[in-house]
Parts: C-alpha cells; structure tokens; sequence
C-alpha cells in the first residue's frame, strides 16, 4: 500500500527549502547559561543531557560532556566525533575547547574541574551510580550541586530559527497526511496506514518522526495511545491519527480525526464538541496567560457537554528538540505562557464504545496570542 504524492492543491503553505531556514542563535545560548550558575549556587556546571549539548553547541553526535565556566567552555566527545564536533561547533560560533577523550575523559574533565568549589550537575539527567562516581572518581575536590533546569529554562522560549524548524517539520506533515488520507477509502491495517504516514514524512524532507505513530480505529480510538495494530480501518469509524515530524533535531506534533463512512449521531457530537474545544484551548493561548487557563477553556467546552470524565488526555505539552518539553498546559500545571514558547493544544474525549476523538495543533505564543504551525484543515471526512 502506498499514498500519492502531494502536490498542488491542498491548500497547505509549501513546505519551505530546508537546506535555507532561518539560522538559530546558538552562539549566545552558553553566555545565558552562565548568567544563572551563581543563582543555582554553583561556579561551573556540568552538562551531561545530550539534547542539552545540542542546544548549547549545535552537536548532534551521540557522546559529549560539557564544562561550562565563567570564562571557558570545554567539550569531550570521543574519537567517533572529533572532527564533527569541530565542525558544528565552528559553525553555530560556539568557542570551546575540544578534546578527544574517550576512557580518559574522566582526567580530561577531571583535570579541568579541578580547582571548581561548587560543581553543579543536571540533577535530572545524573544517576545515583553517576553522582556517587563524579563524587570519588572525577571531582572528589569539589561539592557537587544539583541543578534542576538550567539548560531547559533557556529551551523554554524559541528563536525564530527554532520556530522555523518546527513550523518546516509540521507541514512536512501536513503535506505527508494530505497525502495519505485518501487512502482510508482502501480500508488499509492501521499498521500499514502508519507505516506508509512515516515513509511520506521521510520523502517529504523529514529526518525521522517525532514519536511512534499513532493510528487508532474505532474502539482502539478510546485509548489515548493505541499503537498501531492488524485492525482494519472499517466503515463508521473515527481514526485517531496522532504523528509528527522532525526537522534538524526540532520535532512537530499534530493530532486529527478522520471519519471513516458514516457515523453514529454520538460520534458526530464528539467531533463537534472537540472541534469546538480545541478552537476554544488555542483562542485562550496569549502571554501572560496561564497555561492552566488554556486547559479551562478545553475542559469547559467538554464539561458543558457532558464528557468532562471522558477528556483522558492532557491538554498540552512544550514542543521543541524534545516531543515533550516544558512548559505543560495543564489544570495543575503553574507556569504562564510567553511570547516564543510553542505549545500544543489537544483536548479529546475517549467514550470505548463510540471511539475517540481528538484534534491537536502546534501554536507557538506571539506578542498579541498565538499563531498555528500546523495547517491542515479539522474536517470530519477524508
């Protein structure tokens, strides 16, 4: 089974050259950091998360640790990475040392932290096993202070290179689904289905899917994330298709729920009500909002119709390198939105014997609400 290429008349903005995005300003990122260690109590900080490597220096390989101090900044990779890492980091401006280090990088980082007083770790990323070895292996002359966030409180508001990336991933999937919805007249597995969804993405420019793409018919529509199965995309379902794409390292996410033949009257009103509930999530983004208040204005809609025990599913979530980053959109959730930050809205309703439904866009906070990143139609029909 395979689905048509896209072309002209989707209506979708092209999906841009992604060899010309707008650069990213990583260059300043590791300056913004060292702004925040004396705040977190510590004089240098140790960064171990690769995700957070990449933010800072523009790497991409699979083995790094990071040394950042006041004044220099030391990058350990091993011997797979060194000319790599000279040249990303020669290219995002980023002025390091680098050294191949491989087994003797515990010297190498050692050596370098010696005379630190406060050593900060990412205290999310470090393990026991991790701390009780960089306590009396690699830095038994130094206090060694967790930090929580550091990195990723910069990650919280993007750049417009940033928002370049997501937006260019997400209409790699618009275009990938415009694409392949024809095809749920052919009754395809929702295995094959997915499968086919992520082949498109890849010929479309993707480098990978943001997550394991979800595709789920009729009663596996109930479960918020249903793997893919054997089941066949019949008459009279909802299908639940929940993918994303990536796009140098920055991921998009995008929910929609497609009919299938004719429904019931019950599954006509969960599209509606969710359809009216999303619109209601992405009108409440703005700065300055509360993300809890983003989750109201879902769950009011949803309430209102007598579904609040079926909304399953959180409400949002921060997209960026990761496919779930902060800030989350939540009614427990204490943060407010601001200008730069993307989010996604996605309230559904889950009813086992009707199915389920849910819609998702990717909206990245703007100075007067929101703008969407994702572009493909919220119709009912293929």
């Amino acid at each position: 089974m395979s689905g048509a290429e896209p072309g002209n008349g989707t209506g979708l903005p092209p999906v841009p050259d992604l060899d010309a995005l707008a650069p990213m300003a990583v260059a300043g990122r590791v300056d913004r950091l060292r702004a925040a260690l004396d705040a977190a109590g510590c004089d240098a900080l140790l960064v171990t998360r690769l995700v957070n490597i990449r933010y800072l220096t523009g790497f991409t390989g699979s083995a790094a640790t990071v040394l950042v101090r006041p004044d220099s900044l030391l990058f350990v990779t091993d011997g797979r990475y060194g000319e790599q890492a000279q040249q990303q980091l020669h290219d995002a401006a980023v002025a390091a040392t680098i050294e191949v280090a491989g087994t003797t990088a515990r010297e190498v980082v050692g050596g370098a932290a010696a005379d630190v007083a406060r050593l900060g770790l990412e205290a999310d990323a470090v393990t026991w096993s991790d701390q009780r070895r960089y306590a009396t292996e690699w830095f038994p002359d130094s206090e060694l202070v967790p930090t929580s966030g550091l990195v990723e409180e910069l990650r919280l508001v993007k750049d417009p290179g940033e928002v370049a990336r997501i937006e260019a991933a997400a209409l790699i999937a618009d275009h990938a689904l415009a694409a392949m919805v024809p095809v749920l007249h052919t009754r395809p597995t929702e295995r094959a289905f997915a499968l086919d969804l992520d082949a498109t993405m890849r010929r479309l420019g993707a480098s990978d899917r943001s997550f394991e793409t979800i595709v789920a018919s009729g009663p596996n529509g109930a479960m918020p994330h249903a793997r893919p199965s054997s089941r066949v995309i019949d008459d009279g379902d909802l299908v639940v298709i929940d993918f994303g794409a990536v796009v140098d390292g920055y991921c998009s996410d995008m929910t929609r729920t497609v009919a299938v033949g004719t429904l019931s009257s019950t599954q006509q009103r969960m599209l509606d009500v969710v359809r009216a509930a999303q619109q209601a999530g992405v009108d409440a983004v703005g700065p300055g909002v509360e993300a809890r208040t983003v989750d109201a204005a879902c769950r009011q809609v949803i309430g209102d119709a007598g579904w609040a025990d079926a909304f399953l599913h959180g409400t949002g979530h921060g997209v960026g390198l990761e496919i779930h980053e902060a800030p989350r959109v939540g009614a427990t959730v204490d943060a407010t939105l601001a200008a730069g930050q993307v989010v996604t809205v996605e309230p559904g309703v889950y009813l086992p014997a009707h199915g389920g439904v849910r819609i998702e866009d990717t909206v990245v906070v703007t100075d007067t609400g929101c703008r969407a990143l994702t572009h493909t139609p919220k119709r009912d029909r293929p």
